[in-house]
């Protein structure tokens, strides 16, 4: 199963979906939303976030289990800093291995003022490259103390995220250099929302891995979506979202658009957003694609 997800990343083309756990004790609304547009055939694999925004939800690596048992498709299950010391982020990788929650996504986390929850300590013993450090101890048998396991895990693949915009690009290409020295498999872009904006990604990142000649050179940038709709969305991004560039056409077309009544608001940011996911898969058709569990526009888009 993984192994298939990682050899479409590698050599053809590849499509994963986002979904975000509710504050609900059970995943299975969600699962229903899949089936109910049939999303499992249309796509290679799944994401699970990981109390996205500090916000309390159903766990990641049991929204994968359900996934993965209810669609035989791979998941790649989110895991974040904030909220696990070195002991609980094992444990967890541990447990997983163990329910083939293999791919995994490691995450700094969101900061913790925003959480839901009072009172909340972040953890945060480390950034997402410790975590990233703790795999490669587990993909060759032993904890992150060097501590040989008895029973070696199963093979883990790991990813990570990065900035889609930065004003200086050479920033962001030593922090993707950093992720594939670190044996990332896979770097998924926060949502692009201009073709050119997705070139210069893709150039930085081949520069990022120019030094490395072994598997490492294999790592590949993943292009991030995220379908806009609604004006304001557009106007939230491109002004309180670091590392997103959003451009002026778009704000200028969801503005005309929103003039005219939802209904046409709605119709030009799928059109935006469509176009945007054809040009994107003509020049790198690596796409991780994020609609805040509206499966509805992610069904109408992959049509």
């Amino acid at each position: 199963m993984f192994q298939k997800l990682i050899h479409k990343l590698q050599n053809e083309e590849y499509l994963t979906l986002e979904t975000t756990p509710s504050h609900e004790p059970t995943f299975d609304a969600i699962i229903e939303k899949i089936k109910e547009y049939d999303l499992a055939s249309k796509v290679d694999g799944f994401t699970t976030t990981d109390n996205p925004l500090s916000k309390l939800k159903y766990n990641s690596f049991f929204a994968s289990v359900k996934l993965q048992q209810a669609f035989n498709k791979p998941v790649i299950a989110t895991l974040s800093m904030r909220d696990r010391n070195k002991i609980a982020l094992q444990s967890d990788l541990l447990g997983g291995n163990d329910f083939d929650v293999r791919a995994i996504l490691a995450l700094t986390g969101d900061p913790i003022h925003m959480s839901d929850q009072p009172h909340t300590k972040g953890v945060f013993e480390g950034n997402s490259n410790l975590l990233l450090e703790i795999i490669n101890s587990f993909n060759n048998g032993m904890d992150f103390s060097g501590k040989p396991f008895k029973t070696a895990p199963k093979q883990i693949y790991p990813f990570a995220v990065v900035n889609s915009f930065a004003k200086n690009f050479k920033t962001l290409e030593k922090k993707m250099n950093k992720k594939i020295a670190s044996k990332a498999v896979g770097i998924i872009t926060q949502p692009i929302y201009d073709i050119e904006n997705g070139k210069v990604l893709l150039e930085t990142f081949n520069n990022a891995k120019l030094e490395f000649k072994d598997e490492r050179s294999k790592a590949e940038l993943i292009l991030g979506i995220f379908p806009i709709t609604k004006l304001r969305t557009a106007q939230f991004l491109a002004s309180h979202v670091p590392g997103i560039y959003v451009p002026n056409t778009w704000i200028d077309a969801l503005t005309k658009a929103s003039k005219i009544g939802e209904e046409e608001e709605y119709k030009v940011g799928m059109e935006l957003s469509f176009n945007l996911l054809n040009e994107t898969k003509k020049i790198h058709p690596k796409i991780h694609l994020m609609t805040a569990n509206r499966f509805d526009i992610a069904n109408e888009l992959l049509k």
